[in-house]
């Protein structure tokens, strides 16, 4: 298993989060990816969406299973990568960059407080 970067926040429910001001990019871990095997299916939010923190997002579906992904933080989808919708199998290839699976305004910035650091995560990833 890759290394979680640094540089991005974690929920306990394998997603990341990138954040660029009051702007945040939100995937599924490689952790999570490697779990469910080649993935065939992403349901995305839709822009204009306002979610809450712990809330689902949308899901994600391998030829093992479904799985259910969670917003992080409370705000509004800005984007969503519809290249996913055609390709999901690129969280697979690339769950940090091209694989992001959608973009939030961000209502409340302290939640971030509340994500895990890399090193945070790879201790629950591990389990």
């Amino acid at each position: 298993m890759q290394d979680n970067p640094d540089d991005l926040f974690y929920t306990e429910s394998h997603e990341w989060v990138s954040v660029d001001g009051d702007i945040a990019t939100v995937g599924i871990t490689e952790h999570a990816q490697a779990q469910m095997g080649e993935l065939v299916f992403v349901e995305l939010p839709e822009v204009g969406d306002v979610l809450d923190a712990g809330n689902e997002a949308g899901v994600v579906e391998s030829v093992k299973t479904a799985s259910d992904f969670y917003c992080p933080l409370n705000g509004e989808v800005i984007e969503v990568n519809s290249l996913l919708l055609d390709n999901p199998a690129t969280v697979n290839d690339h769950p940090y960059a091209e694989g992001w699976l959608y973009k939030l305004k961000i209502d409340k910035p302290d939640q971030i407080e509340n994500l895990l650091s890399a090193d945070d995560y790879s201790s629950i990833a591990a389990d």
